[in-house]
């Protein structure tokens, strides 16, 4: 079992292509009206983006480690992806997963939000960035639009190598979920194609302490702290059941 001292720090990963603004806008709010506060560290640079990430958990939990304080762990789509395989080989030390909008679990294949990303590498490398965006903004609603043009110039160089290594990671697979004994907070939208609700559900019903919330991306569009308020509250769902 985890520990029961209540976390005081929220390490949130952003998810593929994203960066830390997105990440904070999302959680900041909703988890400091908990009392816990929010670190969100940028994303490692291009095909780092992974082992970087979880490298990364690792100092700030040995920080955590010498406050004697547990280490609340999450993210969206692959942050989520990646904090979950960092609580199922840390859970002395972990206080509990925000995993919002988990985009497949165990290998990628051919799941949405992987094909999405292999396709946006393609187009990077094929055209640059400016037309990459046009073409992959094109239909989509306007604060998507203007988060992808965001994040997508912040990652620079390395962006097309960043998508292509999160597109091709694993992750936990559903039956490392039925064995992580630590609260986790599920947070989907019931209206994504990219991150189908079918996949958190998968989920939820494979972790043992587990909570799901469910919203939409038109509430996310006018509320970034909507995603997080579902996990958020899904977690702490989690924490007493």
């Amino acid at each position: 079992m985890t520990s029961v001292k209540p976390p005081r720090t929220a390490v949130l990963l952003p998810g593929t292509g994203s960066d830390e603004h997105f990440v904070r806008s999302v959680f900041s709010r909703p988890l400091a009206a908990v009392g816990v506060t929010v670190t969100a560290p940028p994303p490692p640079p291009g095909e780092d983006v992974v082992e970087g990430s979880l490298a990364l958990l690792d100092r700030l939990a040995d920080d955590a480690d010498d406050a004697d304080a547990p280490l609340l762990v999450g993210g969206i789509s692959l942050g989520a992806h990646l904090a979950t395989t960092w609580a199922l080989a840390n859970t002395h030390r972990c206080a509990g997963v925000l995993a919002a909008l988990p985009a497949w679990n165990g290998p990628a294949d051919a799941a949405p939000a992987a094909l999405a990303a292999r396709a946006s590498a393609d187009l990077i490398a094929r055209h640059g960035v400016d037309a990459a965006l046009d073409l992959a903004t094109r239909g989509v609603a306007p604060w998507l639009a203007a988060e992808l043009d965001r994040a997508w110039r912040r990652h620079g160089a390395g962006l097309a190598a960043s998508l292509r290594a999160a597109a091709a990671h694993r992750a936990p697979a559903l039956d490392e979920l039925r064995t992580l004994d630590v609260p986790v907070g599920i947070a989907a939208c019931r209206d994504d194609p990219v991150h189908p609700i079918a996949v958190a559900r998968s989920w939820a019903a494979a972790l043992p302490r587990t909570a799901l919330v469910d919203t939409t991306l038109d509430a996310l569009g006018a509320d970034r702290e909507s995603l997080g308020r579902a996990a958020t509250l899904a977690w702490l769902h989690a924490r007493l059941a």
